[in-house]
């Protein structure tokens, strides 16, 4: 794929945490050009290293590969879509790091998952049997099919798709007339993910890959089961969130529907681990576009986490396009939003997203339309966090581990930044 090249002035709206239609175009096409050149990656290892699996798991790799390679001629844009699923991303990184052997061969089974939901979106007939590890059956932004035989009967024809899988258990579905959208539909032992309202975002509580196997963060965030996230109100969050976010700065909320594809829920290992009072939300490097939360307080606080991951994944999208600080900098500085010391990198991200979110908050305080709590909170979170987001940046224009973009980077937002000025209007 023939990328655009990233101009300066891109780096400068970019750096400027405002909406930007163009940007976020160029943004899902380098993600997407991103996602590619890993799956060559991957292949390009099984190439250079013949016995790193099994001979078993590479045949049945090479078939799933070429069902892949048929369902892309019928209709690419669905399997795109596949392809950039977050979690397809978090897939792909585990196998291009698991060690030779029956780790390796475990990765590489999940990858018919892919390519049969790649080919059931893309309108293919097939009739396929695919493994099924811990009696489970995956198919990405899909769902799951409890599956007690460990191997599951996909048959697919015209509108239809039935997958069994041992037992009583079955699905039946359908897929739509246009040849686009997800096939929707039930059966015992089905469990399919729930799509959030206002866009094409899913609420993910299923997939093998959404979150690492050691959880995440220093508080072990591990992933929530359905039981959990069935008793949580995860969709009515979502829509209050975004509806507040519309109502302050709809080009933002835009942004977030394009640039956001799952939301994963997160659960503490212990209760002890996280006091439950500020939701923790990460964005993996390997699954940009993905928002992974504990259950926020309310949609205030999951606005704000929206907004904040949003430019998580945009600076990790240009960062693979255009390099914004070097690797291997030792150095770690304070920031007022974490305890610990962090590196470089940690501190241009957490400015960035702490930007946006001053941009955001200064807007909802002085939105006529916004409703009075929330325009309170917006004040007191943009007076709170105004000095550390400069002591951030002071500490980014000295350091010397910046590239010449990423520098240049900095003094957009170092820009954007002084436009902000030192307090809402509203609460002056």
């Amino acid at each position: 794929m023939t990328r655009a090249p990233v101009t300066a002035a891109l780096v400068d709206r970019l750096a400027r945490t405002r909406p930007d239609a163009a940007a976020t175009t160029a943004l899902r096409a380098g993600l997407h050009a991103r996602r590619l050149l890993l799956f060559k990656s991957l292949l390009a290892r099984l190439d250079r290293q013949p016995a790193a699996a099994a001979p078993a798991a590479r045949a049945r790799f090479a078939r799933h590969w070429q069902l892949l390679e048929h369902a892309e001629r019928r209709a690419p844009a669905p399997v795109r879509e596949v392809l950039d699923y977050p979690l397809t991303g978090a897939w792909l990184a585990g196998a291009l790091t698991a060690a030779e052997g029956p780790a390796l061969d475990r990765h590489l089974a999940y990858f018919g998952s892919i390519a049969a939901t790649a080919a059931l979106r893309a309108g293919c007939d097939l009739r396929l049997t695919l493994d099924a590890p811990a009696g489970l059956l995956s198919l990405p932004g899909l769902g799951n099919l409890r599956c007690p035989a460990h191997r599951a009967e996909l048959h697919a024809r015209g509108h239809v798709v039935r997958i069994t899988g041992g037992g009583p258990a079955g699905a039946l579905l359908l897929r739509s007339t246009t040849g686009r959208g997800r096939p929707t539909g039930g059966g015992p032992g089905w469990s399919a993910l729930r799509v959030l309202a206002g866009g094409t975002a899913v609420l993910d509580d299923l997939h093998p890959y959404r979150v690492p196997p050691h959880g995440m963060g220093a508080a072990a965030m591990h992933a929530a089961d359905r039981t959990t996230v069935a008793r949580e109100p995860w969709p009515c969050l979502w829509r209050r969130a975004l509806a507040l976010i519309d109502g302050t700065d709809p080009g933002r909320a835009a942004e977030i529907r394009t640039m956001q594809r799952v939301l994963v829920p997160l659960v503490p290992v212990t209760t002890t681990a996280y006091d439950g009072r500020h939701p923790m939300s990460a964005t993996l490097r390997a699954a940009p576009g993905g928002v992974l939360t504990s259950l926020p307080a309310g949609p205030r606080e999951l606005a704000e986490v929206l907004v904040h991951e949003t430019h998580h994944t945009k600076m990790a999208a240009l960062h693979e396009r255009v390099p914004l600080y070097r690797p291997g900098g030792d150095g770690l500085h304070r920031v007022g939003w974490r305890p610990d010391p962090r590196p470089v990198v940690g501190v241009l991200q957490g400015a960035y997203a702490h930007l946006a979110l001053m941009d955001l908050w200064r807007r909802a305080a002085t939105g006529p339309a916004s409703p009075a709590a929330w325009r309170r909170r917006a004040g007191e979170q943009f007076a709170q966090h105004r000095e550390q987001v400069a002591e951030a940046l002071s500490i980014l224009q000295e350091s010397d581990e910046l590239t010449n973009e990423g520098r240049q980077f900095t003094g957009g937002m170092q820009e954007h930044y002084a436009s902000l000025g030192a307090a809402p209007p509203a609460f002056e």
